[in-house]
């Protein structure tokens, strides 16, 4: 392992002295049912799930967030995750980590499909075969401050600016108008979570994981939803003020931020509309490091407007072709020291590990320290 970690010096390396490395990765760790993924912890780990901690150790972020991985409203399958990452002598400690509900697999009472029943996986909030199915985790290396957190899960969709609300062809309220009025905004949730960084600074992290824009009927309820969780950041950074989740007031940091996760959108390819998160990218108070990698580049999709290199999926066997769905765009104000896709070229040191774990790929950028 140590020659693997010398050789992985020239993909990612450790963040140098007076950096911190902020990372974004759907870790594949969704399963079919409550409690399995706690399960597959108290086991020897499976292929994947070693994939992953091998990923995880040899990038060695300072702080992460992971999408695709179960919440079991106890936070144990997290606290089993960051026990296995800080075992063995490349094991890396993340004492400090956030968790809160998500919307994916929690009930709304509603025939959100339309086909007669109430309680079908896609009549959640958020489309889950249970609540916190595919949720969202924080790890961290520096302290978190929980108390000074922002959700954003019960936000209604309707309360966004502009928002593409879907219709009937009649252009009547989809599904109806009851649902309609309280449909939420987040598939998952929206999260403002400070971390207090080593000279007594804040940097907050703002986290989402919008819903893929597939499965779709005429009404385009996912692609609208994906547009309107990513349109969210860009309405609330630029200067709209929402309730949180306790119903306060909040707006936008002035400052030192990073927004990250899984946005399930390619501002040049794929099905989703695509103005949502060029219009994210495109915000004057964020900045593109425009993150590469030579697997990603090794695998170009052909036909594609996007440069390969900063791909972040590997779909070309389901369909879409590889994408860049995956992001970690700073604030403005912060120095950017690096940046880089975790898909090493086929041959290269865990690029087999790559593969397994996940078909997404890890994103991490490296900000200059105050």
């Amino acid at each position: 392992m140590l020659r693997t970690l010398v050789l992985l010096a020239c993909l990612a390396g450790p963040a140098a002295a007076g950096t911190l490395r902020v990372a974004a990765w759907d870790v594949g760790l969704a399963r079919g049912g409550a409690g399995v993924l706690l399960g597959e912890l108290a086991k020897p780990p499976s292929p994947q799930i070693a994939a992953v901690a091998a990923v995880l150790q040899s990038v060695r972020p300072d702080v992460v967030l992971l999408s695709g991985v179960d919440d079991d409203h106890q936070g144990m399958a997290l606290a089993a995750l960051a026990t296995m990452l800080a075992a063995g002598p490349d094991g890396i400690a993340y004492p400090h980590r956030f968790r809160a509900a998500v919307n994916a697999g929690e009930p709304s009472g509603f025939d959100l499909d339309g086909n007669g029943k109430r309680t079908d996986w896609a009549d959640g909030w958020g489309w889950g075969r249970f609540p916190g199915n595919g949720g969202m985790a924080l790890l961290s290396r520096l302290p978190i401050d929980a108390a000074a957190a922002h959700t954003f899960r019960l936000l209604r969709w309707h309360d966004l600016p502009g928002a593409l609300l879907p219709t009937r062809a009649d252009g009547t309220p989809y599904p109806d108008a009851a649902s309609a009025a309280e449909l939420r905004l987040s598939s998952r949730s929206h999260w403002d979570v400070p971390v207090t960084l080593p000279g007594g600074g804040t940097l907050h992290l703002l986290a989402s994981a919008p819903t893929p824009p597939l499965f779709d009927g005429a009404e385009g309820f996912n692609r609208r939803r994906n547009h309107d969780e990513i349109g969210f950041w860009t309405a609330w950074l630029g200067g709209a003020v929402f309730p949180d989740d306790g119903g306060q007031p909040a707006s936008a940091p002035a400052r030192d931020f990073v927004v990250l996760g899984n946005l399930n959108a390619d501002p040049a390819d794929g099905a989703g509309l695509r103005d949502g998160i060029a219009g994210l990218i495109a915000s004057p108070r964020l900045q593109d490091p425009r993150p590469t990698s030579d697997g990603g580049r090794a695998a170009a999709s052909p036909g594609h407007a996007g440069a390969p290199e900063l791909d972040t999926a590997d779909w070309d066997e389901a369909g879409p072709g590889n994408l860049r769905v995956d992001y970690v765009l700073p604030s403005s104000d912060l120095a950017v020291a690096g940046a880089g896709v975790f898909w090493p070229a086929p041959g290269a040191p865990l690029a087999e590990a790559v593969a397994a774990a996940s078909p997404h790929r890890l994103v991490w950028v490296d900000l200059s320290l105050p």
